[in-house]
């Protein structure tokens, strides 16, 4: 079997039309788009391939129906032969990889990211903020400049991408500040995330109770693979998994450190499964000697075959 590692975008790779190839060529996608759009009680077929995007976006609405595509893609990839030695979820994309591991069922995840998502609109709503992302500094230059705009409002790492991008999480002035002064430190560019909230950040301890309520009531297997955790990077325990996931809703994303961890290892065939190619992008900083491709569609998944078949 071919050394391969399963990784799964979270919040922002969504797009109106995600997943529909896969909806129309596999009958096993369409029973997944049936029984999850029961499961949250909403119509994803058309949430997913019509939209609007302005309600697609909602974060109680884009969880439930990122984590449906990511799931989707992997049954896919399923059925075409092709299994994980190891996975990884950037922020939500976590809930598919620990159902890829068997750590949840497939109904367990669906209702768990619909929690998630609400409760962490919820928070958002009473603690209003945003995120950017800032490219061209470093997480110690950046965490700095965090403690320096305090006097503006709070602003924390939310993710560590790779070396050289990172995303900053909290009160709208005080990102800005921070943003002006992350220009005025060398900044490449920096980038407002199209998102509802201040995830990852202090403000989204609110939704912690709701998300431990429901992690309390599900069946939590042992994963049958690793998978590298968020907050620590490293992979997770057998009995750790509930309290990680729920404070993954205030640390950091330590992507960069997670998939380092993993090519440590050995790993050098990663799939990014699921919508848009973010993950791949950043192997582009991380290691470019890396094999990464994604699949999302038809056209995705035949030049994955090709790359594999070419191993």
């Amino acid at each position: 079997m071919t050394d391969l590692v399963f990784l799964f975008p979270g919040q922002g790779s969504q797009y109106v039309g995600m997943g529909r190839e896969f909806h129309d060529s596999y009958a096993s996608v369409r029973e997944m788009f049936d029984q999850a759009s029961d499961i949250v009680g909403s119509d994803l077929v058309r949430l997913c391939f019509e939209g609007p995007k302005e309600i697609l976006v909602r974060t109680e609405h884009v969880q439930p129906a990122i984590t449906l595509v990511n799931l989707a893609a992997l049954q896919v990839l399923r059925e075409e032969g092709f299994s994980a030695t190891a996975a990884a979820g950037h922020s939500l994309g976590e809930y598919a990889a620990l159902c890829a591991a068997g750590v949840f069922s497939f109904a367990e995840t669906m209702r768990l990211v619909q929690i998630r998502g609400q409760a962490m609109q919820e928070a958002a709503n009473r603690n209003p903020g945003g995120m950017v992302a800032v490219f061209g500094l470093d997480v110690e230059t950046l965490s700095a400049l965090c403690a320096e705009v305090a006097d503006v409002g709070s602003v924390e790492v939310a993710n560590h991408n790779s070396a050289t991008q990172v995303a900053l999480t909290g009160e709208q002035e005080a990102l800005k500040r921070a943003a002006e002064i992350a220009k005025q430190q060398g900044a490449k560019f920096v980038l407002p995330l199209k998102v509802s909230g201040a995830w990852h950040s202090r403000f989204m301890a609110e939704a912690q109770e709701p998300l431990r309520s429901a992690l309390e009531g599900c069946e939590i297997g042992k994963p049958t693979i690793p998978v590298i955790a968020n907050v620590t990077g490293r992979p997770y325990g057998a009995g750790d998994i509930a309290e990680l996931l729920t404070r993954q809703l205030v640390s950091p994303v330590r992507w960069a450190q997670s998939v380092a961890v993993l090519i440590g290892e050995g790993h050098r065939s990663f799939v990014e499964v699921g919508p848009g190619k973010v993950l791949t992008g950043l192997f582009r900083d991380i290691d470019s000697e890396i094999t990464a491709v994604n699949v999302q569609d038809m056209g995705t998944l035949e030049k994955f075959r090709t790359v594999m078949a070419g191993q």
